[in-house]
Parts: C-alpha cells; sequence; structure tokens
C-alpha cells in the first residue's frame, strides 16, 4: 500500500471581527492618534513646557474609541475625569488646541486657564475633566436630568475611575439616577490602580459595576482592551438607557502603562506586569494585528498611518508652542454668566 503524501498544515483562518474593514480602520487610527498625543504630552512635560499636574491616557485607549464608535455624537454629553485627553480627542476636539491648552497657552480650549485637568467644549458635547476624585459623577448625573428635561434624546456618558468607586457621591448620583431613570451611561475605567494602590487593597469586591445593583442599575463587565468588545457593550448599554429604563453601568477592565500621574514613579507594580499586559493585551497592536491577519490592511498601510497621525501631533506640539501666553485680562473672564 502506497504511503499518502504528507500534507501541507492548513494555516488556520484569522478569526472574524466584530466590525467591518472600514470601522477596524477608523478604530485603529483613533485609538492611534490618542497614544501619540500622549506620547508627546509626556514629552513635553519632560522639558517642562506642561506645569500642574499630567495623567496620560496610555493603554486605555480602547475604552473611549469604543464608546464614542456608538455613542450619538449630536446630542450625547461626554465628562469624565482629570485623565481626559483621550476623551477629549475621541470627541472630535482639535489635537492643537488640547495641546495649547496643555501648555498653559491662549489658544488653548479655556484658553490657558484649564491646563491638563480642566478644559471643556461645548461645540463637540465634552462637559470636561474634573479635578477631584469622582467629582464628574454627580455632574454627569446633572448632565442626564438636563437631556430628560429637554427631552432631546441624549445620553450623558459619565467616565470615573476604580479609585473613585469607593467615593460616597458616586452612589448618591446612583440612587437619583435609578430614582428618576435619568439617561446616564456610568462607564467605570477600572485599570487596576486607584493612583497607587491595587484594587484588590482597596475593595471589598473586585466587580466593582456590580455595585449598581443596589440601586437597582444593571450592568456588565467589559474587556477595555478590546474596542470592538466596547464597542459592542457600549451599544448594548446605550440602548438601554435612550430606551428609557434608566442608567446602566459599563465596568471597562482596563489598564494604563505610565504611572498615575507624570509625577508618579509606579514602584507598586513591577515592570514584568505592565510588560506582559502591554505584549497580550495592547488595544492598539491587537486591532493591528486583527486588519493584518484578515489582509484589511498591510504592514506598509499601516506604518503610512502611524506617520500622518505623527505628523498631525507634530504639528500640534509646534502650534502650542508658537502660541502666546493668556492676556492678564483672561484672569476676569469666564467667571460669570448671564443666564
Amino acid at each position: 500500500m502506497a504511503t499518502a503524501a504528507k500534507r501541507k498544515p492548513r494555516k488556520r483562518a484569522a478569526p472574524k471581527p466584530k466590525a467591518t474593514p472600514e470601522e477596524l480602520l477608523e478604530f485603529h487610527r483613533e485609538m492611534l492618534l490618542i497614544r501619540r498625543f500622549e506620547e508627546k504630552a509626556g514629552q513635553l512635560y519632560g522639558m517642562g513646557l506642561i506645569q500642574g499636574f499630567c495623567h496620560l491616557y496610555i493603554g486605555q485607549e480602547a475604552v473611549v474609541v469604543g464608546m464614542q464608535a456608538a455613542a450619538d455624537t449630536d446630542v450625547d454629553t461626554v465628562v469624565t475625569s482629570y485623565r481626559d485627553h483621550g476623551h477629549m480627542l475621541a470627541c472630535g476636539m482639535d489635537p492643537k488646541g488640547v495641546m495649547a491648552e496643555l501648555t498653559g497657552r491662549g489658544t488653548g480650549y479655556s484658553h490657558g486657564k484649564g491646563g491638563s485637568m480642566h478644559m471643556f467644549s461645548r461645540e463637540k458635547n465634552f462637559f470636561g475633566g474634573h479635578g477631584i476624585v469622582a467629582a464628574q459623577v454627580p455632574i454627569g448625573t446633572g448632565l442626564g436630568f438636563a437631556h430628560k428635561y429637554k427631552e432631546d434624546g441624549g445620553v450623558c456618558m459619565t467616565y470615573y475611575g476604580d479609585g473613585a468607586a469607593n467615593q460616597g457621591q458616586v452612589y448618591e448620583s446612583f440612587n437619583m439616577a435609578a430614582l428618576w431613570k435619568l439617561p446616564v451611561c456610568y462607564v467605570l475605567e477600572n485599570n487596576r490602580y486607584g493612583m497607587g494602590t491595587s484594587v484588590a487593597r482597596a475593595a471589598s469586591t473586585q466587580e466593582l459595576y456590580a455595585r449598581g445593583e443596589a440601586f437597582g442599575i444593571p450592568g456588565e463587565r467589559v474587556d477595555g482592551m478590546d474596542v470592538a468588545a466596547v464597542r459592542a457593550a457600549a451599544e448594548k448599554a446605550l440602548k438601554h438607557v435612550r430606551s428609557g429604563k434608566g442608567p446602566y453601568i459599563l465596568g471597562m477592565l482596563t489598564y494604563r502603562y505610565r504611572g498615575h500621574s507624570m509625577s508618579d514613579p509606579a514602584k507598586y507594580r513591577t515592570r514584568e506586569e505592565v510588560s506582559k499586559v502591554r505584549a497580550e493585551q495592547d488595544p492598539i497592536d491587537r486591532i493591528a494585528q486583527t486588519l493584518l491577519d484578515n489582509e484589511y490592511a498591510t504592514e506598509e498601510e499601516l506604518k503610512a498611518v502611524d506617520a500622518e497621525i505623527k505628523a498631525i501631533i507634530t504639528e500640534a506640539a509646534e502650534f502650542a508652542q508658537q502660541s502666546p501666553e493668556p492676556d492678564p485680562s483672561e484672569l476676569y473672564t469666564d467667571v460669570l454668566v448671564d443666564a
């Protein structure tokens, strides 16, 4: 009996993505814009061009990009904490204006008075980063009340972190939102460390999103390092909230690569831990690999996108450095609104 010819191993088919090629390419581009912006911000901080606090979003890009992909950007509002640059860019704010604000220039979104933690854009429905831990949660709940009062069909996506999850005002907000069925989607960005303390040491339960159950608020855990999974969860949550059923909590499991702020050496975790997450779960690398495996893009095309993004960020940094500092008269503006 003749021996059978040795067969070549069959190439395993790439897993079917949960998004179209065009959507995946846009996700990749948006996340890369945030990553390169934050890297440049870190450089400018090291050069002394950014003063005060500066909290980088590197590693968490999939959360806000996936959420915005499911949002109705015409009416939905966004409010977040002091780790806010990524949210601004995902909302469509101009990198030039954001970078100018970081460097305290008059051309910045808050005319150089807000810095990293306090800038806003009514045009893009972005109601700010906020420097007090969890302060944005009652503000976001108030924005949800405004949406319901005006009957505009909007939802407020209210972002907060695992550290903020232990603040009492969060639960006062939950009670009010559930009682009045306010259109608020609470997005818990659990990056595993509240400032320098592991969640395991600070929280009696690791499923922080489930704390809403006491108020009758449904929620779910989401892989915050997978932009397509975030988008799918966001679509479900926003549909629930927009239908008048009240708030929803999305518990995004994510990870920040840098310290809590630029002054944090992050000695509370090992380099091996960070390297392992970057190697196995990086949201940008994962989507780039999906694009390559499914032949939606080539290495050369992805490198070209990266080069284009870097040029945008370089231009933003140059614009910021060449912009004038705010006039002293700005001290007396934006302190009173006649309503």
